[in-house]
Parts: C-alpha cells; sequence; structure tokens
C-alpha cells in the first residue's frame, strides 16, 4: 500500500443490507417500525416500573437499568442506518463511525452485565429467600450497576483506542450496517494483530465470564427448586426465572449464531442477518418477554391504563 493511499481517512461507507434501490424503502420501514416498538416497549417498562410503588423492588430495579440500555443500544446503530436510506447515502464520517462503535460496545457490554446481575439477584432470591432483602439492599444494587458501567466503560475505551491507532485506505467500505469492531480491525491497512488480541482476549473475559456466572446461578437455582416438595412451590419459584431465563437465551443464542455464521460462511450477509437479531429484536421482545408472563407488569399496566382512562374525561371536562 503506498503512503499516498494511507492518508487520515475523512469517512467510511456502511454497505447495508442491500444495494437494490426498490427494497430500501421495505428495510426503512421495517427498521423504523422496530425501533419504534423497540423504544416505546421499554420506555414503557421504565415507567410502569418507576410509577408504582409495587414494583421497586431490586429485580425490577435491574429490569428498568436493562430496558434503558436497550433502548441506547439500538438508538447506537438504527437511527444513523434510517438516515443513511432517506438521504441515500452510505457514508458515515471517521468520526462518527469510532463513536458509533465505541457505544456499542459499551451498550453490549451492559447488557450483558445486566444479565448476570439479574441471574445472581434470582439466585439469591430462590436459594436464600430469608436472606434476600438483607442481601440484597438497595446499596448492593446500585454498586452492581455501577460496576456494570466502570467495566464496560473501560472495555469500550480501550477498544476505542486501539481501533484509533491505525491506518485505512482512503476509501474504506464497510460490509455491515453499522461501525462493527471485527471489520474495522479487519479492514485496517496497518498491523492490527495486538488489536485482535485484544478484542478476542476482552470477548473472552468480559462474554465467557458473564456466561459462567449466569451457569451457576442457574444450576444453584435447579438444585434449589429440585429440593421444594410441593409441585405448586417448584412451579412458583420457577415462574420467577422464566423471563430472564428466555432473555438470557436469545441473547447468547444470538451472538453465538453471529458468531457460527461469520466462521462457518464467511458471508458478510449471513453475519449482517444474524446481527438484527441481537441488536434490534433482542431488544425489541425484552419487553413482551418480561410482560407476557409477568403477572406484576400486567398489573402495573392494567392500573396505568384505568388511571390514564380516568384522568382523560377530568381533561375534557375541564376543557369544556
Amino acid at each position: 500500500m503506498t503512503p499516498s493511499n494511507l492518508t487520515k481517512v475523512s469517512e467510511f461507507f456502511l454497505l447495508g443490507f442491500s444495494e437494490e434501490p426498490a427494497l430500501q424503502p421495505l428495510i426503512f420501514g421495517l427498521f423504523l417500525s422496530m425501533y419504534l416498538v423497540t423504544a416505546f416497549g421499554n420506555l414503557l417498562i421504565i415507567l410502569l416500573i418507576s410509577s408504582n410503588s409495587h414494583l421497586h423492588t431490586p429485580m425490577y430495579f435491574f429490569l428498568s437499568n436493562l430496558s434503558f440500555i436497550d433502548i441506547c443500544f439500538t438508538s447506537t446503530t438504527i437511527p444513523k442506518m434510517l438516515q443513511n436510506i432517506w438521504k441515500q447515502s452510505k457514508a458515515i464520517t471517521y468520526e462518527g463511525c469510532i463513536t458509533q462503535m465505541h457505544f456499542f460496545i459499551l451498550f453490549a457490554g451492559l447488557d450483558d452485565f445486566l444479565l448476570t446481575v439479574m441471574a445472581y439477584d434470582r439466585f439469591v432470591a430462590i436459594c436464600h429467600p430469608l436472606h434476600y432483602t438483607v442481601i440484597m439492599n438497595p446499596q448492593l444494587c446500585v454498586i452492581l450497576v455501577l460496576v456494570s458501567w466502570a467495566v464496560s466503560v473501560l472495555d469500550s475505551l480501550i477498544q476505542t483506542f486501539m481501533v484509533s491507532r491505525l491506518s485505512f485506505c482512503r476509501d474504506v467500505f464497510i460490509p455491515h450496517y453499522f461501525c462493527e469492531l471485527k471489520q474495522l480491525v479487519q479492514l485496517a491497512s496497518s498491523d492490527h494483530l495486538l488489536n485482535e488480541i485484544v478484542m478476542y482476549f476482552a470477548a473472552g473475559l468480559l462474554g465467557a465470564g458473564p456466561f459462567a456466572g449466569i451457569f451457576y446461578s442457574y444450576c444453584r437455582i435447579a438444585s434449589s427448586i429440585c429440593g421444594i416438595a410441593s409441585a405448586q412451590g417448584k412451579y412458583k419459584a420457577f415462574s420467577t426465572c422464566v423471563s430472564h431465563l428466555s432473555a438470557v437465551s436469545l441473547f447468547y443464542g444470538t451472538c453465538l449464531g453471529v458468531y457460527l455464521s461469520s466462521a462457518a460462511t464467511h458471508s458478510a450477509h449471513s453475519s449482517i442477518i444474524a446481527s438484527v437479531m441481537y441488536t434490534v429484536v433482542t431488544p425489541m421482545l425484552n419487553p413482551f418477554i418480561y410482560s407476557l408472563r409477568n403477572k406484576d407488569i400486567k398489573r402495573a399496566l392494567r392500573a396505568f391504563f384505568r388511571k390514564a382512562a380516568l384522568k382523560r374525561p377530568m381533561v375534557l371536562l375541564n376543557l369544556g
């Protein structure tokens, strides 16, 4: 590569899903719909938890944080993709790309850590029910969330710094709909061995570590549930974990799907489709997972809409 081609790059080009003009309105409509459902669903969960005193418990405190992070997670990628489709442009500035990558790593890590913290919460609730309120006190809950933020911020800053050291060609085409870390490292013109070492080490440590914590928690939970004598007691204990277990399975299952699809096929298109599952579909489905099988959320939802319905006639009377 000649030195003239290694000048400071000012922008990248995101190739997205398809270059077919006829498909752009369909893609735009589909992802706008999914983004709005994600934002509305997760905002509703946050509103329900904050407005209902019965939901001011550790489990729902963590759930409200997860909902906030899911909104931020999808907001790092989808709005820019929609903007590019609307403007019929594929460009993203160098600074915008690095910023997008930074926040994507940050919120993906936070998603992972919060799912782990929620697994620990379920472990304490089922395995140590008499000491639950003492162990899961408000101070510990805040500390667990702050530690999750601190580790995720540190990881994203390290990865961002490592990528900022790389050199790129003048025209860089990213075969994705957002600036993904692995894609950027592979497209670099300078030596990126150290980046790959740091990237895979962080993925192993921050991916396998939380997964091991979740796996251990559920092994202990399963053991405790098996020790419960009554079938009703077993069902009640297991039902408190179903929503979280579904969210964990969806998150790790789609992440594993991204890895396997890219490793097996080496196809950019299959990797993009798999990425959609954990970057868009999972945050969109989380509010449904935590509300459809959750009696507390259903009760709070009915109370919320009942209160809203009672307020509306009063507003109309005042206007009249």
